[in-house]
């Protein structure tokens, strides 16, 4: 059974890591899953619940981050209401049309709402890009806090093997 939870945990860190790249995967909370059953399969030996707390946190972080990235991006550039919401509406709509979906919705939500909002192409443009950038800033702190997650586990594993040694 030891072995199928560990194998079961490798799996989801693995995937996990691969929900990186591809948007529609939750990868932090599935790395984090992987990371707690490895530290249960082992009884907490080489991961203690502290080490599962950082990782939460991390992984927290990188999904709070990735998840309003592009939200940010688009209120940094002055966006208005409508445009806040076409990001937020396109994005959930970008869930299903796959990758292309998944980088493009929310910039084509928030120009377009913004240009309901204010009827200028060029600002309307801005806020697109605003969106787009911050999309980009939320993807690299979800793949760092997924980096961060790795670290840390091989470091609790190459401590115990030390000591271990």
């Amino acid at each position: 059974m030891t072995i199928f939870l560990i194998v079961l945990a490798i799996m989801l860190l693995l995937v996990g890591v691969a929900g990186t790249i591809f948007p529609v995967i939750p990868a932090l909370p599935l790395m984090l899953g992987g990371a707690w059953l490895l530290a249960y399969a082992q009884n907490y030996t080489v991961m203690a619940s502290g080490s599962l707390i950082v990782l939460g946190l991390i992984a927290a972080f990188g999904f709070a981050m990735d998840f309003v990235a592009g939200l940010l991006g688009a209120k940094y550039t002055g966006a208005s209401k409508q445009a806040l919401w076409g990001s937020l509406i396109g994005g959930l709509v970008g869930i299903f049309m796959g990758l292309f979906g998944m980088i493009f919705a929310p910039l084509i939500g928030a120009m377009i709402g913004e240009f309901m909002a204010k009827q200028d192409l060029l600002r309307a443009s801005k806020v697109g890009i605003g969106t787009f950038v911050g999309i980009i800033v939320g993807t690299v702190a979800k793949i760092g806090a997924a980096l961060a997650m790795i670290l840390v586990i091989l470091s609790q594993y190459g401590v115990y093997w030390f000591q271990a040694a």
